[in-house]
């Protein structure tokens, strides 16, 4: 029983973690277009971005993924036979590759704050579906118990990825034709 509560605040604090990492980006992206702007809507937009990305960052996403590693290793302990088994130890690298995510948002945030973060707006919307691709990894190993799992879930979001940029270019390119802006 105790397992099944440990793993339902996992499941939370994961889910408050990646919500953290898919909108630090975006704020990122705002901020960094913002610096482009006029003077004056510069002035107003980029403290109000920064603070935005500073609580988010340290009310919710520091705290989440703190909270989220301490349940994970709690369940292991509770079942300490998972580490044994293929599909949780790449779940354990990927768990260390989003950690490492996680830290690079903080320097990131950090760059940003300084005025020394030289990413383009594109970039760090680029940036900002890595994420993504280590979440369906994460989802596919732990629903379908496979090392090879996380392959098509990756493959599948990389897949549903292109066709929505596709979608997106020939939107844009029909837009153009009518003469609207883009």
């Amino acid at each position: 029983m105790t397992y099944l509560y440990v793993k339902a605040l996992h499941i939370i604090f994961v889910v408050s973690w990646f919500a953290a990492l898919f909108y630090l980006p975006r704020l990122f992206v705002y901020q960094i277009e913002a610096l482009e702007r006029p003077d004056q809507e510069r002035d107003v937009l980029v403290p109000q971005l920064q603070l935005m990305a500073r609580r988010l960052w340290f009310i919710i996403g520091w705290p989440a993924a703190v909270l989220a590693v301490i349940f994970g290793l709690w369940m292991l302990h509770l079942n300490p036979g998972l580490i044994q088994v293929a599909w949780m130890q790449w779940k354990l690298g990927f768990i260390v590759l989003l950690i490492a995510y996680h830290i690079r948002m903080h320097v990131m945030l950090k760059k940003l704050e300084a005025g020394t973060l030289s990413w383009s707006s594109k970039a760090m919307r680029l940036w900002n579906e890595g994420a993504t691709v280590i979440l369906f990894a994460v989802v596919f190993l732990a629903v379908v118990k496979s090392a090879l799992g996380w392959v098509w879930g990756v493959v599948g979001i990389i897949a549903l990825g292109v066709t929505l940029m596709l979608l997106f270019k020939a939107y844009t390119a029909y837009r153009k034709g009518k003469g609207e802006k883009v």
